[in-house]
């Protein structure tokens, strides 16, 4: 992976994240990019990979501390919560990946 810069870097591990990662609400998919939390959870993952980090908790806490407004803003759940394992798993995937060709 030739990125040559940091914008470029979490331009595409946005990209894949948000394309590959999903929210699970009543056994429907919603990806990551459609509910516009793709590059929020990039920018707070990326220093999981620039500080060579990344873990099954590390990626866990970072997802807890993601609020999500659901019902028109009146609760909030943490990222986490809506995110089924197999998801997760995706995301430790992907970001093992921008940690090996970095």
């Amino acid at each position: 992976m030739a990125k040559t810069n940091t914008t470029e870097l979490l331009e595409a591990l946005a990209a894949e994240i948000g394309e590959n990662v999903y929210i699970d609400v009543a056994k429907w998919h919603l990806y990551l990019s459609n509910a516009k939390l793709h590059t929020i959870v990039a920018e707070k993952l990326y220093p999981l990979i620039t500080s060579n980090s990344v873990s099954e908790d590390k990626v866990t806490q970072v997802l807890e501390s993601i609020p999500v407004k659901i019902g028109g803003g009146k609760r909030e759940l943490p990222l986490i919560d809506l995110l089924p394992l197999q998801s997760q798993v995706t995301l430790v995937d992907i970001l093992e990946k921008y940690l090996r060709e970095l």
